[in-house]
């Protein structure tokens, strides 16, 4: 309102963007509605086969949405995982996820482990980690997909870069309005730190799978992120 003093204004913002509302993949729009139920019955999805990056452990599951499904398990999922290891199976519909995702977890029964420790415990499942077999999981996930006539992708990469690169023009407003935001919290005595963690890890997800960050945030933006964010 107009006769909102700045201090209620910053509260106000900041009590809508957090915490869910921060998560790393927002500004690309995916399942931004929390109403969306996260596996619908019709529709394309995929079966995913996600490496570690320092540990013989991966994780199997599918998903309509893989990137986000990534960023619920870990929140810098691109440093966490190997994406360069990873790989999709493409399917057009979630009953042939569920049929290949049941045939990994059966042949690979007795490789089961925990999860790590670092990965979000509400995601993390109960019987979809393995260790020590990673090349047999590929080559059973390929296997199925061929039997299938399904398309795979491997590395993981080029497919989430892709992805990036389709909502990369919101990228420049988005982070912005969160550099903003940060500024007028910390003018106003408020916690900025949740703020610029969101910003940072967007950004490094981003450079790290591939996108060129300063061409497409402003020169502020970049000053921080390169210099300032640390």
């Amino acid at each position: 309102m107009a006769g909102d003093s700045p201090r209620c204004n910053v509260h106000r913002v900041m009590g809508l963007f957090s915490p869910r509302c921060f998560e790393v993949l927002n500004f690309i729009g995916m399942e931004s509605d929390p109403g969306h139920p996260r596996f619908a019955s019709r529709g394309r999805a995929y079966v995913y086969v996600l490496p570690c990056r320092h540990e013989d452990v991966l994780k199997v599951g599918f998903s309509r949405d893989p990137f986000t499904r990534f960023n619920d398990l870990h929140r810098r999922f691109f440093d966490f995982f190997d994406l360069d290891r990873g790989m999709l199976v493409a399917v057009d519909y979630v009953k042939d996820a569920r049929r290949i995702e049941r045939a990994l977890i059966e042949r690979f029964a007795a490789d089961r482990c925990v999860a790590p420790l670092v990965v979000r415990e509400a995601a993390a499942g109960k019987t979809e980690w393995y260790r020590g077999v990673s090349p047999a999981v590929h080559a059973q996930a390929a296997q199925l997909a061929g039997e299938g006539g399904f398309d795979v992708t491997a590395p993981l990469r080029p497919w989430l870069l892709d992805r990036i690169r389709e909502r990369a023009d919101a990228l420049y407003d988005w982070s912005s309005r969160l550099h903003d935001m940060a500024g007028d919290a910390r003018a106003h005595g408020a916690d900025a730190a949740d703020v610029e963690r969101v910003l940072m890890d967007t950004l490094d997800m981003c450079e790290r799978i591939g996108l060129a960050v300063d061409a497409h945030v402003s020169a502020e933006v970049a000053r921080w992120y390169r210099f300032g964010g640390r």
